[in-house]
């Protein structure tokens, strides 16, 4: 089940099926949180008052704690052991105060407290995720590897399925859909709830029936890395400090004189800060946590570099589905754009069962996903499913029927499997397994960053060019999407 074999062996052993079941199965309660999320926040945003054009913005809470959060999780868990190991103490400690953020959500009442809430949902999210990504690498041989990271796309898929659909289901068994403005229907409520439990019993099997590899045990798995982690590496201070400093100071500077949308100011400020915190960490030579995140940052391996640029198109694409899908399709496809009404209510429960059958789609595809890899590479087979969810994202702009928007969702599920896959498969081929935690951490700054841009740029696009109908942020994710396929047309694969 998932344990170790013995200290001398130079090989990791091969973990049986149930030995992969046990290390990913807490992936499916973070999943449910996030298929919850995903399809219910801007649903409880409009409910609560919010106007389409806000949505973005109300999201940005979180990627701004994420751009902090992620490294210094990754960081810190690759130097933790104790009594209850490695990663467990980070991913069990997210789902508690990410199953706490559950329940107060749709209770909040105030826009202001939902918003605050969602921060710390995102936060307490990417504290459980980001271990369980380097948790996969920790416990499984190279070979084995990718077959890990399909059993942990097939959990992310079949929770997201259930996360999605609960609102659905539970209106359908006669519990109420709709409510009066300013409080969110019962089938949403109980839904978060449900979701709270199954994320806690869920990470809490994984704690409890998984063993993490000591370090004297990932030491001599590892023996060519052992002396780079024993003795760490020399620190490296970036000298492109005052080039960040400058540009997001410019930033700041257009923002304030052409009077353009104030949610600017967020991308601007972190861009101006990240300059100066190189600026500090060269001119003071400091060490600590910020000055190795930073250095590690600046020593990515290529493959890495690589890969970033396509995460970042990928990630765009994929905030421009989550926070607009609702406001498209209720206002396309079942004619809404009254909140309380039950054409509404109607069609944000129809967009649950869009993120489920994507995420459906993906569970499926997760397992073809190694076989296509073999004969054409991982990169390759990402830039073709990336490339698919680019023609998803033509078709929602374009279809109207409720049934038909499930046709893109085959094309978006065969891109999320990938994108939950395979750039994971090409980075642990090449990070060194003693960093495996940082570098995962500074590889989501490229997910969280996006999603920054998205939440600080998107709602001023819509109201200065598509002030009457949201459906053309498709066309923008579309165009993004592909250029995602590009940019992994570039990376370059080392098979040893």
């Amino acid at each position: 089940m998932g344990e170790p074999n013995g200290v001398t062996t130079r090989q990791k052993p091969q973990q049986s099926f149930w030995g992969l079941w046990n290390v990913s199965f807490g992936f499916f309660g973070i999943q449910l949180a996030f298929g919850l999320q995903n399809a219910n926040v801007s649903r409880i945003f409009q409910s609560l008052g919010s106007s389409v054009d806000d949505l973005a913005f109300l999201w940005i809470a979180g990627p701004v704690t994420g751009l902090i959060v992620q490294p210094l999780i990754g960081h810190y868990s690759d130097r933790t052991w104790g009594r209850f190991g490695r990663r467990r103490p980070y991913f069990v400690a997210g789902a508690v105060l990410a199953a706490l953020a559950l329940l107060g959500l749709p209770q909040a009442g105030v826009l202001l407290v939902a918003a605050g809430f969602l921060w710390l949902l995102d936060a307490s999210l990417n504290i459980a995720m980001e271990p369980f990504r380097a948790f996969v690498g920790d416990m499984t041989p190279d070979d084995q590897r990718a077959q890990g990271f399909a059993l942990q796309t097939w959990f992310i898929g079949a929770g997201a399925v259930i996360g999605s659909l609960l609102p659905a289901v539970f209106a359908h068994l006669g519990i109420s859909n709709t409510a009066p403005e300013g409080v969110v229907p019962d089938s949403v409520r109980l839904s978060f709830t449900i979701g709270a439990a199954a994320m806690v019993l869920a990470v809490a099997w994984t704690a409890l029936r998984v063993r993490e590899y000591s370090p004297e045990e990932m030491a001599a798995f590892n023996s060519d890395h052992a002396n780079a982690a024993q003795h760490g590496q020399p620190l490296v201070y970036s000298p492109r400090g005052p080039m960040w400093l400058l540009i997001g100071a410019g930033l700041l500077a257009i923002v304030n004189e052409m009077g353009l949308d104030k949610q600017l100011y967020v991308l601007g400020g972190g861009l101006a800060l990240f300059g100066l915190a190189q600026i500090v960490l060269r001119a003071t030579r400091a060490r600590g946590a910020l000055a190795e995140i930073m250095s590690d940052l600046a020593q990515m391996p290529a493959q890495m570099r690589q890969l970033a640029v396509a995460q970042f198109f990928t990630w765009t694409a994929l905030f421009i589905l989550f926070i607009y899908t609702t406001p498209v399709v209720t206002r396309n496809a079942f004619g809404a754009t009254d909140t309380i009404g039950a054409a509404y209510n109607a069609g944000a429960d129809w967009v649950g069962v869009m993120f489920a059958f994507y995420n459906g789609v993906a569970a499926l595809a997760a397992f073809l996903l190694p076989v296509l890899a073999k004969r054409i590479g991982n990169a390759r087979t990402h830039a073709l499913c990336l490339l698919g969810g680019g023609v998803g994202f033509l078709l929602l702009l374009v279809l109207r029927d409720a049934w038909l928007l499930l046709l893109p969702m085959v094309f978006v599920g065969i891109a999320w499997a990938s994108i939950l896959a395979m750039p994971y498969v090409i980075l642990t081929r090449v990070l060194p397994p003693h960093k495996f935690g940082i570098y995962i951490g500074v590889f989501n700054i490229f997910i969280v960053v996006p999603q920054l841009m998205v939440a600080t740029i998107m709602g001023g696009v819509i109201r200065s060019f598509f002030p009457t109908d949201p459906k053309w942020t498709m066309l923008v994710g579309a165009v993004v999407m592909a250029a995602a396929a590009l940019a992994m047309l570039r990376v370059r694969e080392d098979q040893a």
